[in-house]
């Protein structure tokens, strides 16, 4: 099928946890650690955690409001939501669900969980949505991360915080704005990174 309209960014948005967790304070809690490894090993000084009032679904909210605002539309004229996250809002329903009401969505919704890579996933399938006829789609990564790392495991506690980023993909005359893309996935390492 040809369309003479392709996919845009038309808006963006994130959050971020509120809570600052600086390298030294890892440190003062107990991980073997320090500023100055973790600085040269990664670049991170600082992350930020999630409250206890905070969570996936409240920090995926914050940026898909902010991406529909800067796309200066309605959150009716959303026509699908995609949160990709790994940390969800609860199994069941999807945070998909918490975070369209809480945006006044009237759409469809779904989650995506491919962990880091899974905002890419999800910029991908809403092109195709776009492609396929629908105007506005709200792509959102969420994660909470803190919630699910080892405090004492410094290979994985120093990288990681919680926040969410948001785009609404819209549609537009003329070609995509997405170029391309090359998914893959390496099944034999799974064992690298597991929860």
């Amino acid at each position: 099928m040809t369309t003479s309209f392709g996919a845009h960014i038309s808006g963006w948005g994130f959050a971020a946890g509120s809570q600052v967790v600086t390298n030294d304070d890892l440190a003062h809690m107990g991980l073997d650690t320090s500023d100055e490894w973790i600085a040269s090993k990664t670049g991170i000084r600082q992350r930020h955690y999630a409250t206890e009032t905070e969570s996936t679904g409240t920090l995926a909210t914050a940026a898909g409001r902010a991406a529909i605002e800067r796309a200066g539309i309605d959150p009716t004229d959303i026509d699908l939501l995609v949160v990709a996250t790994c940390t969800p809002e609860q199994p069941m329903p999807h945070t998909g669900a918490f975070v369209g009401e809480a945006l006044g969505l009237r759409c469809g919704s779904f989650d995506l969980n491919t962990a880091c890579s899974g905002f890419v996933y999800g910029l991908v399938s809403a092109a195709q949505f776009v492609h396929g006829g629908l105007r506005h789609v709200l792509v959102i990564g969420a994660e909470t991360m803190s919630r699910i790392t080892d405090p004492a495991d410094r290979g994985t506690r120093v990288l990681f915080g919680d926040g969410a980023g948001a785009v609404v993909l819209g549609r537009h005359d003329g070609p995509s704005a997405l170029l391309g893309w090359d998914l893959g996935c390496d099944g034999s390492a799974t064992g690298v990174l597991e929860m």
